[in-house]
């Protein structure tokens, strides 16, 4: 069933060069789809002059153009969570700020949706035109994702969802960090997925650095799996067996083989013991940080102008 109006979310930062580009190309496919659309574009805090084009495009097009400035840098996922507060499209859509994802494979979104009813639609890529570094981060945090966390590790940022998914995320902004695709997972199991071209970056530079990426990796272990403290259960376990065995192997080298006692024996257990107490200790920080977090009951964003 085709959308009454599709409400379509991109997260801006440093994108002020591509943004006039992005929107005719929409804007395009769109009407040649004759569908109704608006555009919200989630400034999250960039530093060059995003927000004023932001504000150009609004007054050109006011009917279909939403702006909203966020106060500082949150993260593309907090960005958009924003931008779900404030859609108002049945169906929702969301897409990277830099033409790497082609406005005109909108098209074929809202194809999949209308021939499969799916709660969410994904873009999958032929092939990715990011660096090999970047596509490397990202393959690794899409298996351990798939591993750890349980999903199937399918996703890109190029999806469209129903109203009703997204209203199911919005209630997760209580949490500081997000995670959409873990949350949609935990809401449905309908996904439909198409092959899309993925484009080159037009200018400029991405900001998923590798550092970025093991760091989203570790936040999705922490925030969404018990696995660390399931690690620190069979590592407790694994240690105590290990200790007891080296126990009696000193016990019947002192006094059976009658072996004098060292000094050496007594540093690796200390070390050991002492590095892996350590290792527990610092999981339970992290989870202890998060719980923090979620008492304080921070929010995910903070928007400081609305267009």
């Amino acid at each position: 069933m085709k959308p009454e109006l599709l409400s379509i979310v991109i997260p801006v930062y440093n994108s002020a060069e591509m943004l006039d580009e992005l929107h005719a190309l929409i804007q395009s496919t769109l009407n040649k789809e004759q569908q109704k659309f608006e555009l919200m574009l989630i400034d999250d805090g960039s530093k060059d002059n995003s927000w004023e084009k932001i504000e150009a495009l609004k007054i050109k097009f006011p009917d279909h153009i939403r702006g909203i400035r966020l106060s500082k840098n949150f993260g593309q996922h907090n960005a958009i969570l924003c931008g779900f507060s404030f859609a108002t499209g049945d169906v929702i859509l969301t897409m990277d700020d830099d033409l790497q994802h082609p406005p005109a494979e909108i098209s074929k979104l809202l194809a999949s949706y209308n021939e499969t009813g799916a709660d969410v639609v994904y873009g999958i890529y032929n092939s990715k035109k990011h660096s090999v570094v970047r596509n490397a981060g990202t393959s690794v945090l899409k298996t351990g994702t798939k591993v750890f966390v349980g999903d199937d590790g399918v996703g890109s940022s190029f999806r469209l969802m129903k109203k009703n998914i997204v209203d199911k995320v919005i209630l997760h902004k209580h949490q500081s960090h997000i995670f959409i695709d873990e949350i949609l997972h935990w809401y449905t199991s309908k996904f439909s997925f198409v092959a899309v071209e993925h484009q080159p970056r037009k200018s400029g530079k991405s900001g998923f650095t590798m550092k970025r990426l093991i760091i989203m990796y570790f936040d999705i272990v922490i925030n969404y799996t018990a696995l660390p403290l399931k690690l620190m259960t069979w590592i407790g376990l694994f240690s105590s067996i290990t200790t007891f065995i080296l126990a009696g192997r000193f016990m019947y080298r002192r006094y059976i083989l009658h072996v004098p006692p060292g000094f050496t024996a007594l540093i690796v257990t200390v070390l050991f013991s002492t590095s892996l107490l350590m290792f527990c200790m610092g999981i339970i920080g992290q989870y202890l940080y998060k719980i923090y977090h979620l008492q304080s009951r921070r929010p995910p964003y903070s928007i400081d102008t609305i267009l």
